[in-house]
């Protein structure tokens, strides 16, 4: 079976676009493009972590009540959440209302001040895994070596629900691998974002 279905204009795309009409926009202009921002990041890998056991579909249609709820995901702010803002969240209909991934999300927020404060930047310190040489099939996979590294390295620094799935997800999501299918219109187009990407550090 073919790794691609057509796209809204013919060029063939992911076949797992095919889930939702609006996955098109997100695997067009977001899926797998490289990202530097901090505040992106963050988000990408908190939303990784809300989307674990449910559908992305579900995540992306949040994603605004997700920002706003979460303070645009700006970890410095949501770092000084306490057990009222739990609380508000929990109440939150806008949301995935899981107090242990909400919890997680104020954890990991605190974790991403001491890595910025000690690597520069959470750009700079996740885009040291990014693989070299790393030959599988594109979407063959749901881990790999960097993200059993990385999960890891993460979870030792205090972080929580990074296991190597969700991250091998933002790692897909974020662009630190490209893992279109190998004859999706986008690949090319993420191919040359990555080539053309001044890496952080």
């Amino acid at each position: 079976m073919s790794g691609t279905i057509p796209g809204p204009d013919g060029r063939p795309r992911c076949r797992w676009c095919a889930a939702a009409p609006e996955f098109f926009a997100y695997h067009d202009r977001e899926w797998g493009f490289p990202v530097v921002d901090d505040i992106r990041l963050f988000e990408k890998l908190c939303l990784e972590s809300f989307q674990s056991g449910l559908s992305w579909r579900t995540i992306l249609a949040k994603r605004e009540n997700f920002r706003a709820a979460f303070a645009g995901f700006d970890f410095r702010k949501v770092a000084l959440f306490d057990e009222g803002d739990v609380t508000r969240l929990m109440a939150d209909t806008g949301i995935v209302r899981h107090r242990g991934k909400i919890e997680a999300v104020i954890n990991n927020a605190r974790c991403a001040c001491d890595m910025v404060e000690t690597e520069g930047s959470l750009a700079a310190y996740l885009w040291r895994f990014e693989p070299e040489g790393d030959e599988a099939a594109p979407q063959s996979r749901s881990t790999s070596p960097a993200s059993e590294k990385l999960s890891k390295e993460l979870r030792k620094r205090g972080w929580k629900f990074v296991g190597s799935t969700t991250i091998y997800a933002f790692m897909q999501a974020m662009g630190l691998i490209n893992d279109h299918a190998s004859d999706c219109a986008i690949r090319p187009e993420v191919d040359e974002a990555r080539k053309a990407l001044r890496r952080p550090g």
